[in-house]
């Protein structure tokens, strides 16, 4: 039995008691149990709470959406019991992982359910309940995703997705201390292994043990499937390689995708580039993305199809899109594959000084691609090749083709697989930036240029965007009328980063520029 600070009273026992019978309830509703480990349920969190025996009480009969609202009194009694270390939101989401993983079945369970599921009724049945299941046992948490912000900006690509990410919470002051001390862990290897399953987690690294995971064979090799807890977009997917190895773009990538789409053809997948800038923020374990989900990118036009060279089958054409996309065609795989191959191949070494690229400096590589694949009704496959570049200069250290020093105040990381398809995953902080930007544009709060500017004002960052804001607004509209003048300019800021990180620009130059590549390798005329 798991060792409390104190021994509940007996009247706090039978609270306790109560939450754990609807908690088991919750489960069974939503066929997370079976009616055979209901009592193994009850009796293992009885025993993580110091508790002998159930409740007395009758459960109440009730139909609950969500775990949260009898998590949230069962988080409150752990802390009271000293079973979490303090009242952080990290030792309450290490906790809460430990309570629902008693409550899921096991992963060779959870296994057989979904290769049921997708036998008998189909591959967007079985991904239904799985996702349902990664929701009722709380690794996606709904309850904090539903608080990200979300707007749609027309531009003349067509209309962008702006969220502001508030779903990760920011570790207290407390938290950031105590990982200083911590010594470095070398299990699991990150975050993406295999290993995480089951995994109670430190501070440093989440609890998983209401995580479950799908084997998936893909070119033949053991790759596995996996929601993500923080769902950027609907059924936001991760699937990753069995093996800790990096990322890498090869023609086997792209093999890869297809086999993807092939078993999930209600999903789209894409992979993060595989060099630094322009990849993802995790390089060191092969990985791609996936989902139910239509990105902007996707709704984006081609003005003109033209069939390649030596292999007629497949068509391209340049997608009408802020980055620079070759998009992809065909019914014949294989003829789809050695096209693409070739694709990437003359990329990788392929240089054009008038468009500012460069494919190597001294021996390292600059040229990569973000591939995404999708399986079309009609049983066409689509891939797009997002062609990059990760060259710095004196002018742009960070990248040439990466959000310039000026957006920096928006958006700085790397521009990821998920942000050039066209959707912004900005930071939880600018939520309340804008809050107070908003009051100096409705004017509740003074516009002081000069107090913004000094480097401690929390604003300073945004002082030119401010003063550009004022300009054009003034300093007394409606409020209303200042939350959407600011959720347009963010869109484009957001429009303008993903033109910084196209390689080819949509003007005339550019556009011919890219062109010559296409004929490059077998697209012209």
């Amino acid at each position: 039995m798991i060792e409390t600070r104190y021994t509940p009273s007996s009247e706090e026992g039978e609270e306790i008691g109560l939450l754990i019978g609807r908690l088991v309830q919750f489960a069974r509703q939503r066929g997370m149990l079976e009616a055979l480990d209901t009592d193994a349920a009850i009796n293992a969190l009885l025993d993580l709470y110091g508790l002998t025996e159930p409740a007395e009480g009758e459960i109440p009969a009730e139909t609950q959406e969500s775990a949260t609202p009898i998590l949230e009194p069962l988080l409150d009694a752990a802390v009271r019991l000293g079973l979490t270390p303090d009242d952080t939101v990290t030792s309450r989401d290490l906790f809460d992982a430990r309570i629902m993983g008693l409550l899921l079945p096991r992963p060779s369970e959870t296994t057989a359910r979904f290769a049921g599921l997708a036998q008998e009724r189909g591959a967007g049945a079985a991904t239904d309940w799985f996702y349902g299941l990664n929701v009722d046992s709380n690794y996606i948490r709904m309850d904090r995703i539903r608080k990200n912000g979300y707007w749609l900006h027309p531009t003349e690509d067509g209309e962008l997705e702006i969220t502001v990410n508030l779903s990760k919470p920011e570790k207290d002051p407390r938290e950031i201390a105590k990982l200083k001390t911590l010594p470095q862990a070398k299990y699991p290897k990150c975050l993406l292994c295999k290993e995480n399953v089951g995994y109670a987690g430190r501070p440093d690294h989440p609890a998983r043990q209401n995580l479950r995971i799908l084997p998936l064979k893909l070119q033949g090799q053991r790759w596995f499937f996996q929601y993500s807890p923080y769902v950027y977009y609907n059924e936001h997917s991760i699937i990753f390689c069995g093996e800790h190895v990096p990322m890498r773009i090869s023609p086997a990538t792209f093999a890869r995708l297809l086999d993807f789409v092939e078993q999930f053809p209600h999903y789209f997948i894409g992979s993060n580039a595989d060099l630094p800038i322009v990849g993802g923020s995790i390089l060191n374990h092969d990985h791609f993305q996936g989902g139910r989900h239509v990105f902007p990118m996707e709704k984006a036009s081609v003005e003109a199809w033209t069939a390649h060279a030596s292999e007629p089958s497949v068509r391209a054409g340049i997608v009408k899109w802020p980055m620079s996309v070759m998009r992809l065609r065909a019914t014949d795989r294989a003829a789809l594959l050695r096209v693409a191959e070739q694709v990437l191949t003359a990329w990788r070494g392929y240089s054009d000084e008038s468009a500012e690229v460069r494919a190597f400096t001294g021996g390292v590589p600059h040229n990569t691609i973000t591939p995404i694949a999708r399986l079309q009704d009609d049983g066409e496959y689509e891939l797009d090749l997002v062609l990059r570049n990760n060259r710095t200069s004196e002018e742009h250290p960070d990248g040439i083709f990466h959000p310039h020093q000026e957006l920096h105040h928006i958006k700085k990381e790397n521009i990821g697989l998920i942000e050039v398809m066209g959707l912004a995953v900005l930071p939880g902080r600018l939520q309340e930036e804008m809050a107070q930007v908003a009051a100096i544009l409705t004017g509740r709060e003074v516009y002081e240029a000069g107090a913004l500017a000094e480097p401690s004002h929390p604003l300073a960052k945004h002082a030119d965007w401010i003063a550009a804001l004022v300009a054009a607004h003034g300093t007394s509209m409606p409020e209303p009328d200042a939350q959407a003048a600011l959720r347009a300019a963010v869109g484009d800021k957001f429009h303008a980063v993903l033109r910084d990180a196209g390689v080819y620009k949509g003007d005339a130059a550019g556009q011919a520029a890219f062109g010559r590549f296409l004929a490059e390798v077998g697209f012209g005329g």
